[in-house]
């Protein structure tokens, strides 16, 4: 009886979210378009990843998840993904980053189409007291942006 009237709390909360609003208020995400479905953008996202070099650790597809809870909700996908030579300098200089890394980019769908989403790494480098301009912060910026913009192509 609890469990039901959870999910259907759930359901009417979701439910009564917009799904053309905009997700990114401020500038602490960083968002782009896709022309692709979620599935076909996070593919795309994978491919450049692991062509980068870089390491892929999971993907969650949360529109998955909420169908085995008896839930809907559109495409949401998100891909974590890594690599060491640009995440343990943070680390190295700020240990509590390693609750933000490896990095996460998410693909949802709305009514406009799909979206893709991340942390802004400044945000990263403010919440562990890094310096905005740490070489590695701005590596990932630059590797981010190159990455997220190959997943939308």
């Amino acid at each position: 009886m609890l469990r039901s009237a959870f999910a259907f709390v759930i359901t009417a909360f979701l439910a009564s979210l917009p799904l053309s609003q905009s997700f990114a208020m401020d500038d602490s995400f960083t968002q782009l378009t896709s022309p692709h479905s979620v599935s076909q953008t996070i593919d795309n996202l994978q491919n450049a990843v692991e062509a980068a070099g870089a390491t892929v650790f999971a993907r969650i597809d949360h529109a998955a998840g909420a169908k085995k809870a008896g839930m809907e909700i559109p495409a949401n996908q998100v891909l974590i993904f890594g690599n060491p030579v640009l995440g343990t300098p943070i680390i190295k200089d700020a240990p509590t980053a390693g609750l933000d890394l490896p990095m996460r980019v998410s693909a949802f769908e709305t009514d406009t189409g799909t979206v893709i989403t991340y942390h802004a790494p400044k945000t990263l480098a403010q919440a562990h007291g890094l310096p905005e301009d740490h070489p590695s912060i701005m590596k990932i910026t630059g590797a981010l942006a190159k990455l997220t913009d190959k997943a939308a192509k």
